[in-house]
């Protein structure tokens, strides 16, 4: 069974999430539909055929698809933030000159939009929730950030309900 997660892992997943920096579904049917592979997928597991997506997820060790792709997009922003990536940060992001008094020291702006469009692009999305993270994250490096972006709880970020 793990040979079959880790080739799921491995050549599915990433053509599931191809380009999801720049699109992430933003409707309920288009989340539903990518979800529905990886659904799928540990329903046909043996041993898992009973138990319900979220337990088979936690069986399994391994996240939604929809939390993944946040991760994703967070992980995307903390590179920009701190030059980690030859994108100028300015052109994506606006560091919030409100003085802070909790969480971390690098809020952001979130513009205006106008459309729905817009507000689904990366940028629109993931402000809110960069702006969210408790201050257990630890931004010291890219990989202390994705390790602590594991217990952080972002249920209600998601649209999907594991």
């Amino acid at each position: 069974m793990r040979v079959l997660v880790r080739a799921f892992i491995v050549y599915v997943r990433p053509i599931l999430e191809y380009n999801s920096d720049i699109w992430s579904p933003s409707l309920r049917k288009d989340t539903d539909a990518i979800e529905k592979v990886q659904r799928r997928f540990t329903k046909r597991l043996h041993g898992l055929e009973d138990l319900s997506y979220a337990e088979c997820l936690q069986c399994l060790n391994i996240p939604s698809l929809e939390l993944h792709r946040l991760h994703l997009d967070l992980i995307v922003c903390y590179k920009i933030m701190f030059s980690l990536i030859c994108v100028n940060p300015g052109e994506f992001f606006t560091f919030s000159s409100v003085s802070q008094t909790r969480g971390h020291p690098y809020k952001l702006y979130k513009p205006r939009c106008t459309n729905t469009v817009r507000h689904n692009f990366f940028i629109g999305g993931v402000v809110n929730v960069w702006n969210a993270l408790p201050a257990t994250v630890n931004f010291s490096s890219l990989s202390t950030f994705k390790s602590s972006l594991r217990n952080a709880n972002f249920s209600s970020y998601l649209k999907y309900t594991v």
